[in-house]
């Protein structure tokens, strides 16, 4: 069961039995709330592929990637300071935890009004909201660096550009990744928020149009590929994690 056919099958066969049970019950079934699963597929099918992939997808990806690129980069670089340097830490502290517990969403009326209806206003949000999980691992992950490894640093007199992008940011991706993958769910959920209220296209601007027309197949079929989207954004974020986390691996062996 190690083999790596086993472990592509295994966790398929969940997903593949769920699909199963929902279509042979849904089939014949009389709620319009719940339409038959082959209705769905035959929408999702006629909508996004790929007749509204430019108009809807592709504006909701661009800004989930905007967002989760700008939160990575000040997240990191914030991070690296902060874990650096510990007076300005503390100093920080209240303001920081004051931020992290304010909901990004809370603040989406106040973006729309300073910034508009638009893919800035819905980046903005994402940021707003993803920053948080990739700033606190990477200021964790800073600290947790070994006294040992300081050491060793401080005796070959590295220069501040080596220590920190050969040993610091390299010493702490293990948590800053795992800030990453918090943060690239938080993206996805800002997305749709964001696009319910202030947006004129995307994914969560269809969903909630198929709702007040009640068209409940193509409601169905957008939310299916918001699981999918988000699926897929994980799977690429965990290939990327393994390829760059090699190294983390063979040293714990």
């Amino acid at each position: 069961m190690s083999s790596p056919f086993a472990r592509l099958i295994v966790p398929a066969l969940l997903p593949i039995v769920l699909i199963l049970a929902w279509w042979y019950t849904s089939e014949g079934g009389s709620s319009i709330f719940f339409p038959p699963l082959s209705q769905i597929q035959e929408r999702f099918q006629e909508l996004w592929l790929f007749a509204l992939v430019p108009e809807h997808v592709v504006p909701s990806l661009q800004s989930i990637l905007w967002g989760l690129w700008i939160s990575i980069v000040l997240g990191v670089g914030l991070g690296v300071l902060l874990g650096l340097n510990g007076y300005v830490a503390t100093a920080v502290n209240p303001v920081l935890q004051f931020l992290r517990y304010l909901p990004a969403v809370a603040l989406l009326p106040l973006a729309i009004q300073l910034i508009g209806i638009g893919q800035e206003m819905r980046v903005t949000i994402i940021v707003l909201g993803a920053l948080w999980p990739i700033l606190l691992n990477t200021i964790d992950g800073v600290r947790g660096i070994s006294p040992g490894l300081i050491d060793v640093a401080r005796s070959n007199r590295l220069r501040n550009f080596d220590w920190i992008f050969r040993v610091v940011i390299p010493s702490a991706s293990p948590q800053i990744f795992a800030g990453i993958r918090a943060s690239l769910a938080v993206s996805v959920i800002l997305m749709f928020a964001s696009e319910l209220l202030g947006a004129s296209r995307g994914i969560g601007y269809f969903i909630l149009e198929a709702q007040r027309q009640f068209s409940l197949p193509e409601m169905w079929s957008g939310m299916i590929l918001l699981g999918i989207i988000g699926y897929a954004l994980n799977v690429v974020l965990m290939a990327i994690e393994y390829f760059a986390l090699a190294w983390h691996r063979k040293a714990r062996i």
